[in-house]
């Protein structure tokens, strides 16, 4: 037997008079236990939920977007083949961006309208779960033949958040008007742009910030309803690292060079995720007075004994 061994040994099983030592001892020993248990377990669980938001808000956001300073982009056909050539990218896709009202029936609300494009958007993005519709219905040529009506299957198409349908009373297949504050030029002076879309689609991202605000539609609709051209807002890139996103945002920024510029998901989302950061540390600290706490028991008991 080793001398480590017999002198735990001895302090652990001690003599019928001595039982006071064996108590004292397993109690130092449950105190330790517990407060490196209570930091494992806590410091587990800040990095689960850590994961678990990232994997969100990365699902619904991509992990760059590329952009250019004079507002919108021209020549987006040239940009995806380019982006796609770089190491590290595994996907992208050209979207628009804007604000505008969405309106059904009584009531209206503020939304961020994006455009898609049907083909590669769900590549680079998860929209999460569709409780209802596909994202394919966005396309009046993939839609299904029947559940709709005949009247309506010629309108474009609309997919909401489930927090942004219960507020407004929008089910699936039914109509629903978005206005535009980009307004056009009337005798009557400027009046908002205003045109009715069917709603194919329902999902649930699992945030109520983007399941109440966001509203999508397809790339070629977005692009006539505000009067866009053939101009996009930017590109949406996928990579197969998201730890690696900022050498490729720049990779990507030199190769292109200017106009454009490039920002990944760790810039988009810096305080949230520098919060939790801090959090963790605080966390990781406080916990360790406990353990610190623990130690200085075992070391009083064995001081006094």
């Amino acid at each position: 037997m080793s001398y480590e061994l017999f002198v735990g040994l001895r302090y652990l099983r001690a003599k019928r008079k001595q039982v006071f030592v064996s108590i004292i001892t397993f109690i130092s020993i449950a105190g330790i236990f517990l407060g490196v248990a209570a930091l494992i377990i806590v410091l587990a669980v800040m990095n689960g939920f850590e994961t678990d938001l990232r994997n969100k808000i990365l699902g619904i956001n991509s992990h760059i977007v590329l952009m250019e300073y004079s507002g919108t982009m021209k020549n987006q056909e040239r940009v995806l083949k380019e982006i796609e050539q770089i190491p590290g990218v595994v996907a992208a896709a050209p979207f628009i961006y804007s604000q505008a009202l969405l309106k059904s029936g009584n009531s209206a609300s503020g939304v961020v309208l994006r455009g898609l494009a049907t083909d590669s958007t769900s590549r680079v993005i998860d929209l999460g779960k569709m409780q209802q519709g596909r994202l394919d219905d966005l396309a009046r040529d993939r839609r299904p033949a029947s559940g709709i009506d005949k009247d309506l299957m010629d309108l474009p198409g609309l997919i909401v958040g489930k927090e942004l349908a219960k507020n407004l009373g929008i089910t699936l297949f039914e109509t629903a008007s978005i206005v535009s504050p980009m307004g056009i030029s009337t005798p009557m002076g400027m009046m908002p742009r205003m045109k009715k879309f069917l709603v194919v689609g329902i999902f649930d991202s699992g945030f109520y910030e983007y399941d109440s605000t966001l509203a999508y539609i397809s790339l070629k609709d977005c692009q006539e309803f505000l009067n866009m051209g053939d101009h996009v807002t930017g590109v949406e890139v996928r990579v197969d690292d998201i730890y690696k996103a900022d050498a490729i945002g720049k990779a990507i920024e030199k190769k292109l060079g200017f106009p454009y510029w490039a920002r990944n998901w760790m810039e988009m989302n810096k305080n949230l995720f520098s919060a939790l950061r801090l959090e963790k540390r605080v966390m990781f600290i406080i916990l360790s007075l406990i353990v610190l706490v623990a130690a200085f028991n075992i070391i009083t008991a064995l001081i006094m004994v």
